[in-house]
């Protein structure tokens, strides 16, 4: 009797063939987190008054999007996508500004009306921080070369892209940036100092096969 293991039961050349099973799973979630992104930026629209910030909306939303189509192609074919992924420009790229000024104390919405900038770019940082960490965990575990490429290409662009909210955030008073102390400051970057030499590294107790 001739016994078939379970690869004879797939038609040899399919797309699917090119994928492991867990990493289906996880580009599923990639895909599903980027819809998610792309519906709620579309939702947080409306709501925006300050220019710059519907300007970042609308760029960050372009590229997710354009990305998003890429992954689906790529991961629909298994093979390199018709496009390379794009490279992410902050388009107003400034120092960040240190030190804590007096604010309004913060709390929760009471109606759509009193929806500001503030929190809606808040919104907007935690959406692109979530995607760049999922598209980082799920790039260390595709099978998949030209998936895991285009997966692990986008990573730095989302953190481009969190960035410029953070500035955007920082430049407005919506995230300030604490300092600590002077003297705290130094023990702490003083807290580590480089290896010296080579490690004695101990032997490896493996038996030998000769």
């Amino acid at each position: 009797m001739q016994y078939q293991t379970p690869y004879n039961n797939f038609p040899q050349g399919e797309n699917y063939m090119n994928h492991g099973g867990h990493e289906i799973f996880d580009l599923h979630e990639v895909l599903d987190c980027a819809i998610n992104v792309l519906d709620q930026f579309m939702m947080f629209r409306p709501f925006v008054q300050d220019q710059e910030l519907l300007d970042i909306l609308d760029r960050q939303y372009n590229f997710t999007l354009f990305h998003y189509n890429l992954t689906v192609e790529c991961f629909a074919t298994g093979q390199k996508p018709s496009h390379e992924t794009g490279t992410y420009m902050i388009r107003n790229l400034s120092q960040p500004i240190y030190g804590i000024k007096p604010t309004q104390p913060k709390k929760p919405n009471q109606s759509l009306a009193e929806v500001k900038d503030a929190g809606i770019c808040a919104h907007m940082l935690g959406l692109i921080k979530s995607h760049a960490s999922l598209l980082t965990m799920t790039s260390v575990e595709v099978t998949n070369p030209a998936v895991r490429r285009v997966l692990a290409s986008q990573v730095q662009q989302f953190i481009e892209m969190a960035y410029e909210i953070f500035l955007y955030q920082n430049r407005n008073a919506y995230y300030q940036v604490p300092r600590l102390e002077f003297s705290d400051m130094q023990k702490m970057l003083n807290s580590y100092v480089p290896a010296q030499g080579m490690p004695q590294m101990p032997p490896n107790n493996r038996p030998s096969l000769h």
